[in-house]
C-alpha cells in the first residue's frame, strides 16, 4: 500500500504564568510530537505493518529515556503488554521504538503515548496519541511442506472428522454447525453421506463402518422423522426426529434440502451394490425414501414450477419458487428422474430455466458467463448440485455446464485478484467468495456482496474448475494461514484479513463440498456414482441434457 510520507507537526503552545510575588517567571513550555511507522505517516491507523515495525517519534523538545519508557504503552488486542526498546537520537528529540520480539502476523496492536509524558524541562505534551497497528501476513510456513497429493488427502481426512467424529450420536446425521447441539441439517447430511463414501474409498474408515453409519441415518429418516409429502424439513432434532422450524413459516418440507439428501443417498445406493444382506437392505430402504418424494406436490397445484417449501399448517405461504440460475439444478434433475412422481420438461423449461430467462451471456473480466446473475453470484451455485451431477461435456438448450462453472469460478477468482475494494489479503492465492459465516452473522458473499470475507470452501470446492488457482489458494490457506484457520475439522468457515477476524465455526454445507469436490477432481468418484443411476440417466435425457455420461 502506497502512503504519503507526511509528518504532521502539531502547534507548540507557549505558556507563561506570574510568580507569587508578581514577577513574570517562564513556566516549562508545552511541546508536541509527530510520528511515522516504518518511515511513513498515514494517520492513526496502519494496516499490513511488518512484524518488526519501527515507530519514530519526533518531539519539539528533548525528552528522557525514563519518560519515554514509562509513558508509552504498547499492547496487543487482548491488552497484553508488548516489550519494546526505545532509542533516543538527535539530542533526545527523536525516539525510535521497536518491539523486542517479532509481532504476531495478522494481529492488532495499540501504541498509546500518554499526555503525562514530560519533556526534559518538565513541559507538558500537548498532543497525546493512540496509534492502531494491524500486522500483515506472516509468510513463514506454519506446517512442514508436503506433496500436493498428500495435502489433498490431509484436507479430505481432517474435514471428514466433522461428519464422523462430530456426527450426531443418535441419528448419525450432520449437525448444522459446530455449535448446533441436537439440530441436524438435511442437506448437509446428504453431503456428509457423500463424504463417508470418500472416506471408505480412501480407507479413512472401513467400508463396513460407512455402511453402518449410513444405515443409521436412513433408519432415522425412515422411522423417526416426519416427511411432508416425502420431503424432509431443513432442520431436524437429531435425537428425536422432530422438525425444527427454519423460520416461523418454514416448518415443513424443504424440497431443495431434500434434494441434497437424495443426491447423497443415491450415491450411497450405487456404492453399496454388493449382494450381502446389509447392503441389499440399505438399497431397499434408500429406494423407499427416494420413491416417497412427491415432487409434483411441490408444484403447488400443478403449476409449471417447483416451490421450495411447504408447511402442513400454512401451505405454500413462504411462496419461494425454485428458479434458476442458483444452487438448485439438482432439484429439477431429481424431480424429472423420479420413478413415482416425475415432472415434465415443461416444468423444467418454465420453472427452472424461465424459458431462457436464466441466461446471462455478458462478459466479466473478459470471461463470458452463460447463466445466472452478473459476476456469477456466490460460488456454491457451482458446487451443491454438481457434487453428483458431472458437468463435464454436459449441455442442454441453455448452456454448456462445464463452461458455466469454470467461467463462474474464474470470474470470482479474477474479481478477488482485482480487489476493487482494496481488502487486505485478496490476491491470486487468497480468493473465494461464497455463503459463509461472517463477523456477527451469515451472508452469501459474491462480487456484488463483498464485505472482505474469504471462505476456504469457495476455492477448495472449485478445484475441478480451476485446479491451478484452487491449489494455490489451498497451499496458502494451509501453510500461511494454518495457525489461524486450520483446526480439528479442517479449515474453519471464513476469515477477513482487513478486519482481522477468523471464524471459529464449521458448517456442514461448507465442509461437505470440500471433501466431495476434491475427490471428484481426483477420481470422479461421486460423479461416477450419481451419473450411474439408471433413473438419473433417463430423467436428464428427458429434460434435454446431453452428455457422454448419460
Amino acid at each position: 500500500m502506497q502512503v504519503k510520507n507526511i509528518i504532521v507537526v502539531f502547534c507548540v503552545l507557549a505558556v507563561t504564568s506570574c510568580s507569587k510575588n508578581g514577577g513574570n517567571a517562564a513556566a516549562p513550555a508545552s511541546y508536541s510530537l509527530s510520528f511515522t511507522v516504518d518511515g511513513a505517516y498515514n494517520g492513526l491507523t496502519y494496516k499490513g505493518v511488518t512484524t518488526k515495525p519501527v515507530i519514530k517519534f519526533s518531539f519539539t523538545a528533548p525528552v528522557t529515556a525514563a519518560e519515554v519508557n514509562g509513558k508509552i504503552s504498547f499492547t496487543d488486542n487482548g491488552g497484553s503488554t508488548v516489550s519494546y526498546t526505545a532509542t533516543l537520537q538527535s539530542n533526545n528529540t527523536v525516539a525510535l521504538l521497536q518491539p523486542t520480539a517479532a509481532l504476531k502476523g495478522l494481529n492488532k496492536y495499540v501504541i498509546n503515548v500518554s499526555s503525562a509524558l514530560q519533556s526534559s524541562d518538565g513541559g507538558k505534551l500537548v498532543n497525546p496519541v493512540s496509534i492502531n497497528l494491524t500486522t500483515g501476513i506472516d509468510s513463514t510456513d506454519k506446517f512442514p511442506q508436503i506433496s500436493d497429493s498428500a495435502l489433498l488427502t490431509l484436507v479430505e481426512q481432517q474435514t471428514f472428522k466433522y461428519f464422523w467424529d462430530f456426527g450426531h450420536p443418535v441419528s448419525g446425521m450432520a449437525r448444522e454447525r459446530n455449535s448446533s447441539g441436537d439440530v441436524v441439517t438435511t442437506g448437509g447430511s446428504g453431503f456428509g453421506i457423500m463424504a463417508m463414501l470418500v472416506a471408505a474409498e480412501r480407507h479413512f474408515i472401513s467400508r463396513a463402518d460407512a455402511l453402518s453409519r449410513i444405515t443409521t441415518i436412513v433408519n432415522f429418516l425412515s422411522t423417526k422423522c416426519t416427511a411432508y409429502h416425502g420431503a424432509f424439513s431443513h432442520w431436524i432434532n437429531g435425537a428425536t426426529g422432530a422438525t425444527v422450524p427454519f423460520s416461523a413459516q418454514d416448518d415443513g418440507g424443504d424440497i431443495v434440502e431434500t434434494s441434497y439428501m437424495m443426491e447423497g443417498l443415491l450415491c450411497a445406493r450405487q456404492y453399496f451394490s454388493g449382494s450381502a444382506t446389509d447392503e441389499t437392505i440399505l438399497r431397499t430402504d434408500i429406494n423407499k425414501l427416494w420413491d416417497a418424494v412427491d415432487w409434483n406436490w411441490y408444484r403447488n397445484n400443478n403449476q409449471n414450477v417447483l416451490y421450495w417449501n411447504w408447511s402442513p399448517d400454512q401451505g405454500f405461504v413462504v411462496n419461494v419458487q425454485v428458479n434458476g440460475w442458483d444452487e438448485a439444478l439438482i432439484t429439477y434433475v431429481l424431480a424429472a428422474s423420479s420413478n413415482t412422481s416425475s415432472i415434465s420438461k415443461t416444468v423444467y423449461d418454465n420453472g427452472w430455466a424461465k424459458n431462457g430467462g436464466m441466461k446471462n451471456g455478458k462478459a466479466f473480466y473478459g470471461i463470458t458467463l452463460p447463466l445466472g446473475p452478473d459476476f456469477g453470484g456466490p460460488l456454491f451455485f457451482a458446487h451443491y448440485s454438481f457434487l453428483g451431477i458431472n458437468p463435464h461435456s454436459l449441455t442442454d438448450a441453455y448452456a454448456d455446464y462445464w463452461t458455466q462453472n469454470t467461467a463462474h469460478t474464474k470470474i470470482n477468482y479474477s474479481y478477488c485478484v482485482a480487489n476493487p475494494h482494496g481488502y487486505q489479503g485478496y490476491s491470486n492465492v487468497c480468493w473465494g467468495l461464497t455463503a459463509s459465516d461472517i463477523d456477527g452473522g451469515y451472508t452469501a458473499s459474491s462480487p456484488t456482496n463483498d464485505g472482505g470475507y474469504i471462505a476456504s470452501t469457495a476455492a477448495i470446492s472449485s478445484l475441478p474448475y480451476a485446479p491451478a488457482q484452487s491449489m494455490q489458494a489451498l497451499r496458502f490457506f494451509y501453510y500461511k494461514l494454518g495457525d489461524k484457520i486450520w483446526g480439528q475439522y479442517g479449515f474453519t468457515d471464513a476469515f477477513n484479513l482487513s478486519n482481522i477476524w477468523f471464524a471459529s465455526s464449521y458448517l456442514a454445507i461448507d465442509q461437505g463440498p470440500e471433501i466431495v469436490m476434491i475427490e471428484n477432481y481426483r477420481s470422479n468418484l461421486l460423479w461416477r456414482l450419481f451419473m450411474s443411476c439408471p433413473e438419473i440417466k433417463t430423467g436428464m435425457k428427458n429434460l434435454g441434457f446431453n452428455s457422454p455420461n448419460l
